[in-house]
């Protein structure tokens, strides 16, 4: 509602009541009025009436007519204009005499109403009021005395009065009230004005004075004397308005003094905040000082420790007797010790100076854990303790992140729970959360049966030198840096870490990170399909790694028939309906248990094909004792996936009943190589090639990755392509000299095509030796002789031979003897090979068109050189050759319009290998 204002509210509560009170007023006078003008009317007709009935009775009875006229016309002249008319009637109700006969005379007379009459009765109309009174005979001797005759009528008297008169009677009274009324109401108004004028004038007067006040005005200008209350007021304002004043100087007085000790304050704060910064700046350059010390004094020690470690080594590999091989033992568990120590201290020293940066790259989770787990599994079995390791199968293998802190947290969880832990068992179980398209979070947790931690000690195992138990350094070593290091890694991938533990209960540890999902897949495919269907018994009683191996016999969906313990087992050997295809058996391999592990290879062996042991073990002499007496070969656990779908299938992708894959690892170099490529072809096929010679084959997809890969890890030989996105060949080789683990490292440039001035160049930027494709085993075997410390194997290849393949299909452009030659001499993955560059035709021909219509010869060159690389090892020396000729011209003089028909020829050799590619795909199809 809008509230009114104190004009308005005058008016209103001046007017309202006025307006109230006259209309009830009026209103009940004029009312009182209408009633008494009736009654007024109805007295006159019966004082009319009446009397002149009883005037009329003896006329009546005489039957005078000129007596009856003579009264009725006196009595209506007497009483004009109120009376309209009178009439008589005798008995009969017949009309004898009226003085006022009208036409609506017989309308207005109502015959019932003259019926029974003994008394005065009146009808009323709009018009008029008519009374009926009856004439009754008083004067006759005769009558006797009964009430009947008494009241019988001589007549009726019929009496009709105007209503006019009444009428405007009542109008006369409404008018007046209703101009009492009006006049009450201006009168009304007339006051409430002045009123209101009375109270506003000062009104106005006063808020004007405050509004002064509030612009900060001294003079309010409330000079004249003012009445009643207001006069107060006025007094009341102009007192604020002097307080305000005095008040306004002194605040001013201390805004000055607050001003001036303000800025003594803001000057003493500028100069300590100059101390501060400059103590905060020297503490900055002491720090960095001290990371600096550490990561120098770090790298000095561990080259040094590498040495002791590598020529520890070297000496296993010569004649010892037994004090010397203890010796040597003591040697390299101190230096792994002391390099252990090293590396946490630079570690947390990055973390203190937030230097510490994460590696995006591509790796395979499952062979990273694996890693880990074979690295730490002797130090398990030494103790005699169950190491297992459960992956849900839903998790995926292909990621993107930092591979090397992520096992460094595994390593450092793996090796607090196999020190703090005398029996039983350490348990990993990976699961994963789908995050988004992009991301996937994984939660790793790690089980231990060891002596737990009292709740008030977990807070401080995350503390820099922080552990569980004073005397845990004494008794178990450590520098008290792991969980520091490992808590701050977690957290740098976006994860956290938590445990669980309680005396004698063991520990867990839980921690989950964020990894992102690579675009591109390379799988590496397991050989799986040969266990297909394959009827496998299996034996493990020990609940956690019996659920784990189970779950990947299921998933390479073999028909399993799971045992817990050995009265299952032998039941099943017992009530076979058929033979078993592979029976495997895992076991604790203690001494003490080496009777009863031989007792059920003994059962067991004339009821399968295959028979492998999972032991606990990493003792040679002790699998050669199991395999002597049947087993076909012993795995150490935690089981290796790779390792264990590579066993069960041998023997049925070779052919043969017995397959040992021990027989074949120590033919390998003890080297690890790292493979640099953008082509996934060329990738593909120098690992192909260089795991018939080498253990360990690293491989990248650009020079980011491997300068990455290079910080962390050491290789003996590294084969780097030079044209890749991101970053090329030359500045990744510099970079990896300059700064990484890799300085003396022989680095091999492999280029497609490379001038002698370009070869030469790349000899003065710091490549070792170089390789122009296509490379095959010889060109391998050399370089390797040349830059490694190692000797190549050399293979019969006689034995090896295979029958070759006819081509896929029939073209002029393909040249199958020389794709089997420069795949060496393999069908499958000549016809891989084959197939990636046929996939890759489309969009090499798109962005080639692409590349042209820019007229963007450095694009060109980029193409055609990837395309080069390609055609080194697919068999199409035509194709080759035009890619040859325009890299070369392109690389001498970048102008597209001196090659145009080497282009031009090149798409439609392209095209006619795509067309006869389909052709025969279509053929094959109308074959079938």
């Amino acid at each position: 509602m809008t509230k009114l204002g104190l004009r308005d509210s005058v008016l209103t509560l001046t007017l309202i009541p006025t307006v109230i009170i006259g209309l009830l007023l009026g209103g009940y006078f004029t009312i009182n009025r209408y009633i008494e003008l009736d009654e007024i009317l109805y007295q006159q007709g019966t004082t009319i009436s009446e009397p002149l009935a009883i005037a009329l009775e003896q006329p009546l009875q005489e039957k005078n007519k000129q007596l009856l006229n003579r009264l009725i016309s006196y009595t209506h002249n007497k009483h004009s204009p109120t009376v309209k008319s009178i009439a008589i009637f005798d008995d009969n109700n017949q009309l004898i005499m009226t003085s006022n006969y009208h036409r609506s005379f017989d309308k207005l007379i109502n015959q019932k109403a003259m019926q029974n009459l003994n008394t005065t009765q009146v009808q009323k109309s709009d018009e008029l009021v008519t009374f009926f009174t009856p004439i009754f005979n008083h004067t006759s001797q005769d009558l006797k005395w009964e009430p009947s005759q008494l009241q019988s009528p001589l007549g009726t008297v019929i009496l009709q009065l105007n209503k006019d008169q009444a009428v405007i009677g009542q109008q006369r009274a409404l008018l007046i009230s209703g101009i009492v009324i009006i006049l009450s109401l201006v009168f009304a108004a007339i006051l409430a004005l002045r009123l209101s004028r009375m109270f506003m004038t000062p009104l106005n007067k006063l808020v004007l004075a405050t509004d002064k006040l509030v612009e900060g005005k001294r003079n309010t200008g409330l000079t004249d004397t003012m009445i009643g209350e207001f006069e107060l007021l006025r007094e009341g304002l102009n007192t604020i308005a002097h307080t305000m004043v005095m008040q306004k100087d002194e605040m001013q007085k201390n805004i000055d003094q607050a001003t001036s000790d303000y800025r003594e304050t803001l000057e003493q704060y500028e100069t300590q905040n100059i101390q501060l910064t400059m103590a905060k700046k020297e503490a900055q350059d002491a720090n960095r000082v001290k990371s600096d010390f550490l990561a120098k004094m770090s790298h000095e020690l561990r080259t040094p420790l590498n040495g002791v470690i590598g020529f520890t080594r070297q000496l296993y590999k010569t004649p010892l007797n037994k004090h010397q091989k203890d010796y040597l033992d003591t040697i390299e568990l101190s230096a792994n010790s002391l390099m252990t120590i090293i590396s946490d201290i630079l570690d947390f020293s990055k973390l203190e100076a937030g230097a510490m940066e994460l590696e995006s790259i591509q790796f395979q989770l499952r062979d990273a854990i694996n890693e880990v787990m074979t690295l730490l599994a002797p130090s398990a079995h030494d103790k005699q303790l169950e190491l297992s390791i459960y992956i849900n199968q839903q998790v995926p293998d292909d990621l993107t992140g930092d591979p090397t802190r992520f096992k460094q947290i595994l390593i450092n969880l793996l090796s607090n729970a196999i020190k703090f832990t005398e029996k039983g068992s350490i348990k990993v179980d990976v699961s994963y959360r789908l995050l988004d398209e992009e991301r996937a979070s994984l939660l790793v947790s790690v089980t231990d049966t060891g002596v737990g931690i009292p709740m008030n000690k977990q807070d401080s195992l995350f503390t820099p030198f922080g552990q569980a138990d004073s005397s845990i350094t004494r008794k178990f070593g450590g520098t008290g840096l792991g969980l520091i290091i490992t808590k701050h890694i977690v957290e740098a991938m976006n994860g956290r870490i938590t445990l669980n533990s309680a005396p004698g209960n063991g520990t867990c540890f839980t921690f989950n990170s964020i990894f992102r999902l690579p675009n591109h897949v390379f799988t590496n495919d397991l050989p799986s399909k040969s266990l297909i269907g394959k009827r496998i018994l299996y034996l493990e009683p020990h609940e956690h790694t019996h659920h784990a191996v189970l779950s990947l016999l299921t998933q390479w969906q073999t028909s399993v028939t799971a045992c817990f313990n050995e009265t299952s087992f032998l039941d099943a050997i017992t009530n076979k309906e058929h033979k078993y295809d592979i029976c495997l058996i895992g076991h604790m391999a203690s001494v003490d248990d080496m009777q009863q592990l031989k007792s059920y290879v003994k059962s067991v062996r004339e009821s399968t094909d295959y028979l492998y042991l999972m032991l606990n073990t990493v003792s040679h002499n002790m699998r050669e004792a199991f395999i002597g007496c049947g087993a076909d070969a012993c795995l150490s656990k935690p089981l290796n996936h790779r390792k264990l779908c590579e066993v069960l299938a041998a023997p049925y992708r070779l052919d043969h009943p017995v397959h040992n894959i021990e027989q074949n690892e120590h033919q390998l170099l003890p080297l690890k190589v790292l493979v640099v490529d953008d082509n996934d072809a060329n990738l593909k096929l120098l690992h192909t090639l260089l795991s018939e010679q080498i253990e360990v084959i690293e491989t990248a997809h650009n020079g980011s990755q491997a300068y990455s890969l290079s910080k962390s890890h050491k290789y003996d030989v590294i084969f780097m392509d030079i044209q890749m996105p991101i970053m090329d060949g030359i500045t990744a080789c510099k970079l990896i000299q300059e700064s990484s683990l890799n300085e003396d490292t022989p680095i091999i440039a492999v280029t497609a095509h490379a001038l002698n001035s370009e070869k030469e160049q790349l000899l003065k930027d710091g490549f070792k030796g170089y390789l122009t494709k296509p490379i095959d085993e010889d060109m391998l075997k050399q370089i390797i002789s040349e830059h490694s410390p190692q000797t190549p194997v050399n293979r019969d290849k006689t034995k090896n031979e295979v029958p070759q393949s006819p081509a896929p299909f029939e073209s002029n452009r393909i040249d199958w003897a020389l794709a089997l030659q420069r795949a060496g001499g393999k069908n499958e993955l000549a016809l891989e090979m084959l197939n990636m560059l046929l996939s890759s035709i489309p969009e090499t021909l798109s962005l080639l068109a692409k590349a042209i219509d820019d007229t963007s010869c450095k694009q060109v060159l980029s193409i055609v050189h990837k395309f080069h690389g390609a055609c080194c090892y697919t068999g199409v020396p035509r194709l080759k050759s035009l890619a040859e000729t325009i890299e070369t011209s392109l690389k001498s003089e970048c102008i597209l319009e001196s090659i145009e028909p080497e282009l031009f020829e090149l798409q439609d050799e392209l095209e006619s290998l795509l067309l006869d590619s389909k052709s025969a795909e279509k053929s094959k199809e109308d074959t079938l």
